[in-house]
């Protein structure tokens, strides 16, 4: 990101909170816009994820006090961004050009206000206020990579490790990242002088930004590695362990730190994202940390009352008592015998009863139910419903 970039940014806006906001309301407000625009619940939606990224740039800022600080103090100093710039010991409209690139690399000249500015936008920025430091010496953070895996049922619930074989971007094993040819090597760009930044003059400003001829490296390569074609960049293929937590859901993203692909110049690695795929279960169903199934019951055991036997996913049942009475679609709660939450305990099994009707008949099962169904003969069950209907 550019340095005018960032100044022109109001994160305040972006979190929908005043400038005034204490650290909790700022929590409070990202929390709010984190679960509304997350991947998870948002999967292939780029403007979603897009404005997540930006939500969640503004919480690294404001959430820490002393960037916070630094980033109100900028925005004070140049107006609410660099196009609201006055002016400083210059008249407005005169033929004052005020370089950024010297403002951030800090080229040493200058007291007082000078080094005011030097020291705050060193701190903002991760630039030193008295050192200019070239592009190809300063740590990248390696990119993020996703991949995708299949568990079972139980492997879900109770968690696993799986291995994941992963390609991505890591720095050429025939140039050893230079991206020269073997035997050769890069030159410092002259355009940029090895900065890899140039500044760009915008009327009474300049900025800076990558250099378009060594494009931010610092270094020209006139005789190219041709497996990299001159990138300083390769595929490789790795295989790692990762453990997946219990409880996950279909569809859920994981996110596995400093597993993705390996940062250039002794930068931290990216992440790993895995997308996970839950096959179904043909007994037990999920309901957030609840495991659900349905059990037959016959009808004497719904209207007189039984212990019956249910299955759980560890394949020992367990024993339910369900009351006379019981209708068709009750649900009974089996505590602790659901899926893994965060915290270590488990939730419940979830028990829905469906009452069997007989398909066949015997005689003597026929006569007793004529013989019950006459012993409890009433008004029709279905009156009451007519009625209603009728009235409506």
């Amino acid at each position: 990101m550019s340095t005018k970039d960032y100044l022109e940014k109001d994160y305040y806006a972006v979190l929908g909170v005043p400038k005034t906001a204490t650290a909790e309301e700022i929590k409070k407000a990202y929390r709010k816009l984190a679960r509304q625009y997350h991947p998870d619940a948002n999967p292939g939606n780029k403007e979603t994820e897009e404005k997540f990224k930006e939500v969640s740039e503004a919480y690294d800022v404001l959430s820490d006090t002393k960037r916070r600080k630094e980033y109100d103090e900028a925005r004070t100093l140049f107006g609410s961004g660099l196009g609201g710039y006055a002016g400083t010991g210059a008249q407005r409209g005169g033929g004052f050009n005020f370089d950024f690139g010297d403002l951030f690399g800090g080229s040493g000249g200058g007291t007082g206000g000078g080094e005011r500015i030097g020291d705050l936008f060193g701190g903002l920025f991760n630039r030193g206020g008295g050192t200019r430091t070239t592009t190809t010496s300063r740590p990248r953070r390696g990119q993020d990579i996703e991949s995708e895996v299949t568990l079972g049922f139980g492997e879900a619930v109770d968690g696993t490790t799986v291995s994941l074989r992963l390609t991505s971007s890591s720095a050429c094993a025939a140039c050893g990242g230079t991206g020269a040819k073997a035997g050769t090597t890069p030159r410092v760009c002259p355009t940029c002088e090895g900065t890899g930044a140039a500044s760009r003059n915008l009327g009474n400003f300049a900025f800076s930004e990558p250099c378009r001829d060594c494009r931010g490296r610092g270094l020209v390569v006139d005789d190219p590695c041709p497996v990299c074609e001159g990138s300083g960049r390769g595929k490789s293929t790795r295989t790692i362990q990762a453990r997946i937590p219990a409880g996950v859901g279909d569809g859920q993203r994981i996110r596995i730190k400093a597993k993705g692909a390996p940062g250039e110049n002794g930068g931290p690695a990216g992440d790993l994202y895995v997308l996970v795929h839950v096959k179904p279960h043909p007994v037990f169903g999920r309901s957030g940390e609840n495991l659900t199934v349905t059990v037959p019951v016959a009808f004497p055991e719904a209207a007189l009352g039984a212990e019956i036997k249910v299955p759980t996913l560890k394949g020992m049942p367990v024993t339910l008592r369900i009351p006379e009475g019981t209708p068709n679609g009750r649900t009974f709660r089996v505590r602790g015998r659901g899926a893994a939450r965060k915290d270590g305990t488990k939730g419940d099994l979830l028990v829905t009863v469906q009452v069997a009707v007989p398909q066949n008949l015997d005689d003597k099962a026929r006569a007793a139910l004529e013989e019950f169904r006459d012993a409890t003969e009433g008004p029709d069950l279905r009156e009451e419903l007519i009625k209603q209907a009728r009235s409506e």
